[in-house]
């Protein structure tokens, strides 16, 4: 899998698929004050970017890629 999960963060690895979305979203709703390390991520599907969109958890180390980073900086929606 391409996030481990601790008990407090979510560490991205690599290519994050679709089928990571999934996982993600049940670690986030079992451990609400979860946060996210997003700085090894190299690829985010659509479906996880959702996911942390939607449940907005704290970002531990953000992702070097800047449009990614600004997804997640707006806080419009």
């Amino acid at each position: 899998m391409a996030i481990k999960y601790t008990d407090e963060v979510a560490v991205f690895e690599g290519k994050c698929t679709l089928h990571e979305a999934e996982p993600l979203h049940a670690w986030l709703k079992k451990t609400p004050q979860g946060k996210i390390d997003l700085s090894g991520c190299q690829y985010l599907h659509t479906a996880v970017l959702q996911v942390i969109l939607v449940a907005r958890p704290a970002v531990a180390a953000a992702p070097a890629d800047a449009w990614l980073n600004a997804c997640l900086a707006n806080d419009s929606g």
